[in-house]
C-alpha cells in the first residue's frame, strides 16, 4: 500500500509524554462488560467507555495534548479547528482549561447538542455547509482572520499521540484484570482513534489485532483499505455523524500499516446496536460509538471465542432525537 505521509509520524514515546501532559485534564475511563452481549456476540467484550470522558468523548485526549503542548506565545493566539462535533467541543474544553480562545467551523447540520456543548465550553462557532469542501473553505477564512494554531481533528501528530493514551489505558486495565486481549475494535472516520490505537498496540502488544468499524453509507476507509490508497467522499450521509470525514495522509499511514481489516455495518444495524447497549448496559452513547458492536454482531466468525476490546468513543447525543425514535 502507498505511504506518502510528509508529516512527522508520532512514536510511542509521544504517547507516553501525552499521557503525562493530559493526566490532570482527562478521566481514566472505566472498562465495562455485559454477559448478555457476550452471549449474543459469542465472545468476551470489554468496553472502554470514553462516553464517560471529559467533554463526553475520547477526542479530549488529543485536543488536550495539542493545547497544553503549545508554547505561551503560540497559545496567546488561541486554537482553531473544523469538526462535526466531538473534536470541536473537546478542543473548546481544553482551550477553556488553558484560558485561550477556540474558533470552530462546524457544519450547520451538526447535532444541536454538540453545538450547545461547544458554546458552553466557550468555543466560537462559524457554521458551514455539510461537505468537506465547504468546511475547508470556511476554515481557511477563520484561520487567516485569527492566526490561531490549527489543531486538525485527526491528521495531527499531537492529536494521534493523545488518542493513543486510550489504548494504553485499556491495556493497563486489562493487565489489572489478569488478562489480555486478542483484538481491539474502534470506529473509523478520519482515523484518529484507530491511528492512536495502532501506534500504542503495535508497540506494547503487537499480537493484538486491530479492526476498524465503519458505516456502509460512509465506507470510504474500507474502500481505501481495499484499493491501497485514500478514497475520499465529500458528503456521505449516515446516522453515525462523527464518522463522515475521510482519511488523511498521517492516519492512512497507520491504517495501511497496522489495521487487520475494516468492517462495515448498515444504518439499521448501527441503530439496533446502539439501542441494545442503551437497554442492556444502561449507558448513553452516540451512534458512531455503536458501529463497533454492530460489526462484531454482524461478523461472529471473525470474533468467535476471543477477548475483544471495544472502544465506545463518545456519548454526546441529542436525547430528543434518538435514532430509534425515528423508525
Amino acid at each position: 500500500m502507498k505511504d506518502q505521509c510528509e508529516m512527522p509520524i508520532p512514536t510511542y514515546e509521544d504517547v507516553k509524554a501525552a499521557h503525562e501532559r493530559i493526566r490532570p485534564h482527562v478521566h481514566r475511563t472505566p472498562v465495562l462488560t455485559s454477559s448478555h452481549l457476550n452471549d449474543l456476540a459469542g465472545c468476551e467484550l470489554f468496553f472502554k467507555c470514553e462516553n464517560f470522558q471529559k467533554a463526553g468523548a475520547f477526542k479530549v485526549r488529543g485536543a488536550s495534548n495539542a493545547v497544553f503542548g503549545l508554547s505561551d506565545e503560540q497559545a496567546r493566539r488561541g486554537v482553531a479547528t473544523h469538526s462535526s462535533g466531538n473534536h470541536a467541543l473537546s478542543l473548546s474544553y481544553a482551550a477553556g482549561r488553558r484560558g485561550i480562545p477556540c474558533h470552530v467551523v462546524m457544519p450547520r447540520t451538526a447535532p444541536q447538542a454538540k453545538k450547545d456543548a461547544v458554546r458552553g465550553y466557550g468555543g466560537i462557532i462559524t457554521e458551514c455547509e455539510p461537505s468537506t469542501s465547504s468546511r475547508e473553505e470556511y476554515f481557511a477564512r477563520v484561520q487567516e482572520e485569527t492566526g490561531a494554531d490549527f489543531v486538525h481533528p485527526y491528521n495531527d501528530p499531537r492529536v494521534i499521540a493523545g488518542q493513543g493514551t486510550c489504548a494504553r489505558e485499556l491495556m493497563e486495565q486489562m493487565g489489572e484484570r489478569g488478562g489480555g486481549l486478542d483484538c481491539v475494535v474502534a470506529p473509523i472516520g478520519g482515523g484518529g482513534m484507530i491511528s492512536g490505537s495502532c501506534l500504542t498496540l503495535s508497540t506494547i502488544a503487537p499480537e493484538v489485532k486491530i479492526y476498524a468499524a465503519e458505516p456502509e453509507q460512509a465506507d470510504d476507509a474500507a474502500r481505501s483499505f481495499r484499493a491501497g490508497h485514500i478514497i475520499a467522499d465529500d458528503a456521505p450521509e449516515t446516522v453515525a455523524d462523527g464518522l463522515k470525514v475521510p482519511l488523511k495522509d498521517l492516519t492512512w499511514h497507520f491504517v495501511s500499516h497496522h489495521v487487520t481489516d475494516i468492517l462495515t455495518a448498515s444504518e439499521a444495524e448501527i441503530v439496533d446496536a446502539m439501542e441494545l447497549i442503551w437497554k442492556r448496559m444502561k449507558i448513553v452513547m452516540e451512534p458512531s460509538s455503536a458501529v463497533p458492536l454492530a460489526t462484531i454482531l454482524k461478523n461472529p466468525d471473525v470474533f468467535a471465542g476471543q477477548r475483544v476490546g471495544v472502544v465506545i468513543t463518545g456519548g454526546n447525543v441529542d436525547l430528543n432525537k434518538l435514532p430509534w425514535m425515528q423508525k
